[in-house]
């Protein structure tokens, strides 16, 4: 499935729940469900800055696919930021670099966040798309891409 696939499909059936409250809901319930974060990656280094929630992120490449890992002090947090996370895995780089639009919002998910938490999910955002930059593989191409703009 492409990224423009998951987001659409994400956008559906997250947006299939009415109640914004209950949408978050069913992503807290999503992110206590998912794969934990290693231990290991729980330290200081690893904290987005601009959260008042402490939101730690790790990432690593696997067979020229990136992957993704989140966990956070706060519950709706540690859920958003597992949907972004979630979202981004097992993409390649230039899957992830050439993917426009924004799943959070399309799902009418950024609406019941405070800016604070908005603009820490936007430090997320940020460090996932400089993962997959600093990790493209020579050669591939972003989606649309050709010699003459990259």
């Amino acid at each position: 499935m492409t990224l423009r696939e998951k987001h659409e499909s994400w956008v559906r059936d997250l947006g299939s729940v009415g109640d914004g409250q209950e949408r978050l809901a069913l992503i807290v319930r999503r992110g206590r469900e998912g794969e934990p974060m290693p231990a290991a990656f729980r330290t200081e280094a690893h904290l987005i800055p601009g959260c008042l929630s402490r939101l730690w992120f790790a990432a690593e490449m696997r067979e020229g696919r990136c992957r993704f890992w989140c966990d956070s002090d706060s519950a709706v947090v540690k859920g958003v930021a597992s949907l972004l996370c979630g979202f981004y895995s097992g993409a390649t780089p230039g899957e992830i670099l050439a993917h426009e639009g924004d799943v959070l919002a399309e799902a009418g998910i950024q609406h019941h966040l405070t800016l604070n938490r908005r603009q820490g999910l936007g430090h997320l955002r940020t460090r996932i798309h400089q993962f997959a930059s600093q990790n493209r593989q020579e050669g591939e191409w972003n989606a649309g891409e050709t010699c003459e703009n990259r």
